[in-house]
């Protein structure tokens, strides 16, 4: 097994910022006020996060087998201005990637209407094949340090998220946090997750808005999973263009060998090829980092899709809740009345046996009575649930929308802008290529 750790630490800046809609959502949502965290209370705005290196170590793993994992660094230090004479207190320790995911299956529970930031690719995808898509890989690692440091940064300046316990744990302690976890409920709330699978084809009356939610995450996932392909595509044959160059370069300098009167132009003119075609390597090493940010949103299609799914499990048990009370409340009126108005075991039991007592009668229709008061409670309990979670989960798919559109558009004009650039290069290549033939 092959783990990575990497090391965090705090920042007021986002490692990355991303831009304007990739594929617009236009839903109706209803007016109500935010969150009771504001964002100018976060914790980004007291302390700063980075994961700072990261650092490849063996042990041994859980069924006593070496392994080779890479650890993360994580440092913390406040913002808030020191006692004289002292600096801020800079806290660090070291955290592995599986460490990361415990900390992000622990939010998205805790949290089922919040959009839960995601982590990083586990293991390269969409990577043009002259890359290594080796976890261990250096330039992977790299990239995906970043991504967790990015990853820290939204949780801690996220309006609710960032106030909670142990993700506080988890920057600030070396050990104790998991317990906290277990002791927090996880492995009851995860195993309730599982129930949302099937709910989904059994919700009579699901929310359109959801509905819309989830029809809208898988597009974006289409689009962002089809540019990646897309973009691995060109890097292929843009890394051909390149090192055509060489062969140039090569063809260049031999002919030079053979040509006293323009050998000096054709050996200058080789040299910028022989450049240009090495320059490729750092270029798409470069453009990996801004596939990094459109992967943010590929995963972040299946955090909408994890707030669709908890919102089709709550409606089915609303929906359990209000047929269960139907129920109750047609057996008191026909135990009542003694009219038995659709074909059920009890009634078919009463003609083979004869009726109950008038003792019997009146005890199970005080039991029902006192069931159905329940019940109106529970069904009553379940509305309020179930509205403060739509209210709350459809705040945060407007607080996503605002992010994802300023980053998404930022992250594609920084790329133009860095093809532009590339071009001009290309460009100012044979430029230098065609003053070195006129000097001939």
């Amino acid at each position: 097994m092959v783990c990575t750790y990497y090391c965090i630490s705090f920042s007021p800046i986002c490692p990355y910022t991303w831009g304007r809609s990739l594929v617009n959502l236009t839903i109706d949502v209803p007016s109500i006020n935010l969150f009771v965290m504001s964002e100018d209370d976060c914790l980004l705005k007291k302390l700063e996060i980075s994961v700072s290196e990261a650092e490849k170590r063996t042990g041994k793993n859980a069924v006593n087998m070496q392994e080779t994992y890479t650890s993360y660094l994580v440092e913390t230090r406040s913002l808030e201005p020191p006692a004289e004479g002292q600096n801020s207190p800079l806290d660090a320790l070291w955290r592995r990637y599986s460490e990361f995911e415990l900390l992000r299956n622990y939010l998205s529970v805790s949290y089922p209407f919040v959009v839960v930031p995601p982590l990083p690719e586990k293991r390269a995808e969409f990577v043009w094949h002259k890359l290594s898509a080796d976890n261990m890989d250096p330039d992977f690692v790299e990239r995906r340090r970043i991504g967790l440091e990015n990853f820290l940064v939204r949780v801690a300046s996220h309006p609710m998220l960032c106030h909670d316990k142990i993700f506080h744990s988890f920057l600030t302690q070396e050990s104790g946090w998991k317990e906290a976890v277990n002791e927090a409920g996880l492995q009851m709330k995860t195993d309730s997750r599982l129930k949302a699978l099937n709910a989904t084809f059994r919700v009579k009356n699901p929310d359109k808005r959801f509905t819309e939610l989830k029809h809208y995450s898988d597009e974006v996932q289409s689009v962002i999973s089809h540019l990646l392909r897309v973009r691995a595509r060109v890097a292929d044959r843009l890394y051909g263009v390149y090192k055509v160059h060489g062969n140039y370069g090569r063809v260049f300098s031999e002919w030079s060998a053979i040509e006293k009167e323009m050998g000096d132009g054709l050996q200058s003119a080789g040299h910028h090829m022989d450049v240009y075609a090495a320059s490729i390597d750092d270029i798409l090493e470069e453009e990996e980092h801004y596939a990094d940010q459109l992967k943010e949103y590929l995963f972040y299609a299946e955090a909408l899709r994890a707030v669709c799914r908890k919102h089709e499990l709550m409606q089915y048990d609303l929906e359990m809740s209000a047929l269960d009370l139907a129920s109750k409340k047609q057996q008191s009126e026909e135990l009542a009345t003694g009219t038995i108005r659709t074909f059920s075991l009890k009634g078919m039991t009463s003609k083979l046996f004869g009726q109950e007592t008038p003792e019997q009668r009146e005890a199970k229709l005080k039991l029902l009575e006192e069931q159905i008061v329940e019940g109106e409670e529970q069904l009553k309990l379940r509305n309020v649930e179930s509205r403060e979670f739509v209210k709350n989960s459809w705040l945060e798919i407007e607080r996503f929308k605002e992010q994802k559109n300023r980053d998404l558009k930022e992250a594609l004009i920084s790329y133009a802008v860095m093809q532009i650039s590339m071009c001009k290069k290309g460009i100012q290549v044979w430029t230098n290529a065609k003053e070195c033939f006129s000097k001939m």
